[in-house]
């Protein structure tokens, strides 16, 4: 059977705007990140995996992901899961042994998911640690830590 493609972004919001955001936030939030050339509010949305009490998104996409630069330019962000909306400082992170981890994580937790975006990116769905090392060079994640207050 084939893999599919993700839904497009624009359907995913709509949902999210539409009274669907508690069955979406289980896998899916949405990242309003501030532009970096325009300051204008762009909204992305992302599946998330909870890691010791922390959101972290990937950059499925790599470092060149529009979202990801915009963070990196202004850090600042706002999350919404479901209906929850909160602030929070994004912390890129780079280093492909750590990205290697996240993806390993995944797939333990999402394994046909995970397995069938692997096989769309020309890995094996169960691809070895130095296969994902590969892969996660010149990809990222991102460390979402809520603002207090």
């Amino acid at each position: 059977m084939p893999a599919r493609a993700a839904p497009p972004k624009a359907l995913v919001l709509a949902l999210y705007d539409h009274g669907f955001a508690s069955l979406l936030g289980r896998l899916i939030l949405v990242l309003t990140t501030t532009g970096r050339v325009t300051g204008l509010p762009r909204r992305t949305p992302l599946q998330y995996e909870e890691v010791d009490g922390r959101l972290v998104v990937a950059a499925g996409w790599g470092i060149r992901s529009d979202w990801y630069r915009n963070l990196q330019a202004h850090p600042e962000v706002e999350v919404r899961i479901g209906r929850r909306r909160f602030r929070a400082i994004a912390r890129p992170v780079s280093d492909p042994s750590s990205v290697a981890d996240f993806l390993e994580l995944r797939l333990a937790r999402h394994p046909r998911m995970i397995g069938r975006i692997l096989q769309m990116e020309g890995l094996p769905a169960e691809p070895t640690r130095e296969q994902l090392l590969n892969y996660a060079a010149g990809r990222g994640m991102v460390i979402l830590e809520a603002l207090k207050g």
